[in-house]
């Protein structure tokens, strides 16, 4: 058969150091004729008789044979160092010697010297033989370059199956599995007939795209040519239609066959576990050993794998002594996948156990167990592990990476991630997106949220997680806004996944974003995530926290009601502090013989607390233990000693404190703290605030409430100390920031904005509030001089920005319209004032959410009952 494409006379410049084509070419533009003779080069030509002076190395009477002999030898710098020689002298390298270089560089995968050959030999003729054509196609298939096998193939004149299968699966290796299968259709056009080594390979191919279609059809031509018994094509079959997804015609091929070998049982074992279907694949491996199959590392592995999805410890254990019994747990592979196993049961002990008796490692292993530690909410092992990697002297893949950033990041190490942020960069690592989306993550969580958009904005082609990973940066970082106007443009071009439609409903959540929450609820609705695990509470959330218990209600009533969906309206009646109602709601859930956890008793513990139920709320918290089996924790402990405190027991909330089994954490003492604000009693909040700053001078919202205390009791000199204090530890607080939602859309409001477009009209109607709060005999909010707490209370910790939104949304909504405010900080004195006195004259009902709670004004009345605000005396 001979190729009738037309190829060049001559190679490219040949002082270059690569003379091949590299640019693969395309095999369905060729032409195949059926009817032109091959034309054979004669191997018993006349070979030139030369003499050399003696000071030449060449031997003198066959200078081939001393070439093959090198090669033979596997002196392949000597053979080229002599090929030189005969190139200068015009010597011909005969085929036998050309096909002992080429094989030679083959074997020691010499891409360069190989080139070198073939432009000796391409020099030499212009055509190729057969055996020297085939061993070129060999080597450069090997070598990965399928372009220059192409060109190679090109140049010979006669070609058999060989030929075709070499050339076949270098473009199948090469993932160019389209053109692959091109040839195998081009072979069988010009009257090749496949043997038993071009099934396997054109199958692979068919599997590996996949085209189910198309692997039907070489089954055909298997039948036709008469291989269908023959175990190895066989095999090829069962992987191909596994590849594709269609079991039941592999296992019908596989119970048909008459005789099998360990890869005809591994083969189909595999395919059950890559179909998700594990528990079939563990019944065939059961029944592979009657058979009297020794299962090998690739069935072991596998076995192990399944184990970890179908979550069996007991069965994983039972295989695990069976890899030990047949002495398969020295090798590499077998244990990182027993780590694996063990480290998705929890059991990252035995994992450790595993990990320990290794005789060697390999990347993977260290992987596993960091990625193992860090899965099992044990960041500082994994981190520890990862230091004990690198003192090894082992280099981290991307993988190791990501677990260790993800590591970083809960336990806040921002020094450690900078430093892996370079190492990745400067191997080159950084251009993984598992690797971006980790750092992404890590600078979110370490509240850098401007290096995460830097390494966002880097990434070229950005998936789901990317997307789904700033955005939730974003809102972690308090920049809601941008949350959602990132979620519009990724609905672009990606579609968002369930953990992405939790992140942005915490956002629209965040900042009282009902109507965009509503719009996220449609999507999911449409597009069949509503029904998702997470994404169902994330939907209550979303409502409870912009204050609407009735839309609330009816997602609670439509959806599963497991504990978290209790939890959530527990929540919303706390923020409110309905202590009856949640008292009731709580008696409800444990009549549906809904057990409560540990959450449940926080939100219950604080609307008890914020309804002054003291009574009630010790004997949910003596109750939690003996009829609940909950052990308490810190934050119960900390709710207690709120419950005390705000009920005015400070003595006794200090006694309860004295006396608890485990020792207080900053919570508990800030909770303290809170309470003497509300009740004035300075030298206990002062006690208490000493605490906190033994271990603790970052947290703002520490020194916000001593401010508070100070401010309340008239210690004017106290309140400047501790504004001191603030500015000598560097410490800035977040400027006021409110949000109201008007039609649909959201608008955020700064502390002093003086840009937004309403302004002049927002202004002249606060000032007409003012001065009917004056003619009313109330103070106006208009601060002086002489006010001093006013200026380190609320200019500083409230910002005023809630009486901006509250305007807007008076301005631009009809009469009678309620009106909803989100704010980032507390809500001021004189704030708390002025939004009672508008809800009393424009008779409106009006809601702030601040950092505290709800805050419900209507007709000059708030449901805080003003004890947030005033404290008692």
């Amino acid at each position: 058969m001979a190729f009738s494409a037309k190829t060049p006379r001559t190679l490219i410049n040949p002082a270059l150091r690569n003379p091949l084509r590299t640019k693969i070419r395309n095999p369905k533009s060729l032409y195949f004729s059926k009817n032109r003779k091959p034309h054979k080069i004669s191997s018993t030509q006349p070979r030139q008789q030369l003499s050399f002076p003696d000071t030449n190395s060449l031997h003198s009477n066959n200078p081939n044979s001393h070439v093959h002999l090198l090669c033979i030898n596997g002196k392949l710098q000597e053979a080229l160092k002599y090929l030189d020689s005969m190139q200068e002298l015009q010597i011909p390298l005969d085929e036998d010697a050309a096909i002992a270089m080429v094989r030679l560089c083959e074997w020691k995968r010499a891409f360069d010297e190989g080139s070198k050959v073939y432009l000796f030999i391409s020099n030499s003729s212009n055509s190729l033989s057969l055996r020297l054509g085939n061993a070129l196609l060999s080597m450069f298939v090997r070598f990965g370059k399928p372009g220059d096998a192409w060109y190679v193939f090109g140049k010979m004149l006669e070609r058999d199956v060989f030929s075709w299968n070499v050339l076949i699966s270098g473009y199948a290796k090469k993932g160019f599995f389209d053109e692959a299968l091109s040839l195998y259709h081009r072979m069988l056009w010009v009257g090749f007939k496949p043997d038993v080594y071009t099934f396997p390979c054109v199958l692979r191919t068919c599997g590996a795209v996949p085209n189910l279609e198309r692997g039907k059809e070489v089954h055909v031509h298997v039948i036709r040519f008469g291989f269908e018994a023959d175990v190895d094509v066989v095999n090829a079959l069962i992987t191909m239609y596994v590849k594709c997804g269609d079991l039941p015609r592999a296992r019908l091929l596989f119970d048909k066959m008459s005789r099998r070998d360990r890869i005809s049982w591994n083969a189909i074992i595999s395919g059950y576990f890559e179909n998700e279907e594990c528990l079939e694949g563990i019944m065939l491996f059961f029944k592979m050993r009657e058979h009297w199959f020794d299962p090998d590392l690739m069935t072991m592995t596998s076995v192990i794998s399944a184990c970890e999805s179908l979550g069996d410890e007991r069965l994983g254990r039972e295989i695990h002594g069976y890899v030990v019994v047949t002495g398969m747990s020295a090798d590499v592979s077998v244990c990182n996948s027993l780590i694996q196993m063990y480290s998705s049961f929890g059991c990252w002990e035995t994992a450790e156990k595993v990990f320990d008796r290794m005789e060697w490692r390999d990347v993977v292993s260290w992987t596993a167990m960091i990625s193992g530690y860090e899965n099992n909410e044990l960041p500082d092992k994994a981190v520890d592990t990862y230091r004990m990697m690198e003192e090894q002297g082992f280099m981290p893949d991307e993988v190791t990476l990501a677990s260790v950033l993800s590591a970083c990041a809960c336990l806040g190490k921002l020094d450690m991630g900078i430093k892996l942020h370079e190492l990745a960069k400067k191997t080159g690592l950084i251009s993984y997106i598992i690797v971006a989306n980790a750092l992404i993550d890590m600078y979110s969580k370490c509240k850098c949220i401007d290096k995460a958009l830097e390494v966002f904005h880097n990434i070229p082609d950005k998936d789901v997680i990317s997307w789904t990973a700033i955005i939730l940066g974003l809102r972690l970082n308090n920049r809601c806004f941008e949350a959602l106007i990132f979620f519009r443009q990724m609905k672009v071009s990606l579609k968002p996944n369930s953990v992405t439609l939790v992140s942005i409903l915490s956002a629209c959540a965040r900042i009282g974003g009902l109507m965009c929450g509503k719009e996220i609820h449609a999507y999911a609705l449409r597009t069949g995530m509503a029904l998702d695990g997470f994404l169902r509470n994330a939907i209550l959330d979303m409502y409870v926290r912009c204050g609407r218990m009735g839309p609330a209600w009816n997602q609670f009533n439509l959806q599963k009601k497991d504990v978290s969906a209790w939890n959530i309206l527990l929540t919303g009646y706390a923020q409110r502090g309905q202590g009856k109602l949640a008292v009731e709601f709580f008696n409800r859930m444990i009549k549906s013989n809904v057990s409560p956890d540990e959450i449940t008793f926080i939100p219950l513990l604080c609307a008890c607390s914020k309804s002054e139920m003291v009574t009630e709320g010790l004997k949910y918290f003596n109750s939690m233990e003996l009829k609940y089996g909950v052990t308490p924790n810190l934050k119960h402990y900390a709710c207690v000693v709120d419950l005390l405190g705000r009920a005015g027991q400070l003595e006794e909330a200090y006694e309860f404190i004295q006396e608890m089994p485990i020792k207080p954490d900053l919570a508990i003492w800030g909770a303290l703290l809170n309470a003497c604000r509300i009740h004035r009693h300075v030298e206990l909040g002062e006690f208490a605030a000493q605490r906190i700053f033994e271990s603790d001078t970052r947290s703002v919202g520490y020194y916000v409430l001593l401010c508070n205390l100070y401010a309340n009791s008239g210690k004017w000199d106290e309140v400047a100390k501790v504004r001191k204090m603030m500015k000598d530890n560097g410490l800035i607080i977040d400027p006021g920031c409110s949000w109201v939602e008007v039609k649909g859309k959201i608008h955020a409001f700064l502390s002093g904005d003086d840009f937004h477009p309403q302004i002049n009209e927002i202004n002249a109607l606060l000032e007409g509030i003012y001065e009917k709060m004056r003619v009313a005999g109330l103070d106006g909010p208009k601060c002086d001089s002489m006010d001093e707490v006013e200026i380190s209370k609320a200019e500083i910790f409230c910002g005023h920005s809630e009486r901006l939104a509250v305007a807007f949304g008076l301005i631009n909504t009809v009469p009678g319209t309620p009106i909803w405010v989100t704010k980032n900080l507390y809500m001021c004195q004189r704030c708390h004032s002025t939004i009672k006195f508008i809800s009393k004259i424009v008779r409106r009902e009006i809601s702030v959410r601040d950092t505290e709670e709800f805050h419900h004004f209507k007709d000059g009345i708030c449901s805080c009952g003003d004890m947030e605000i005033l404290g008692k005396a």
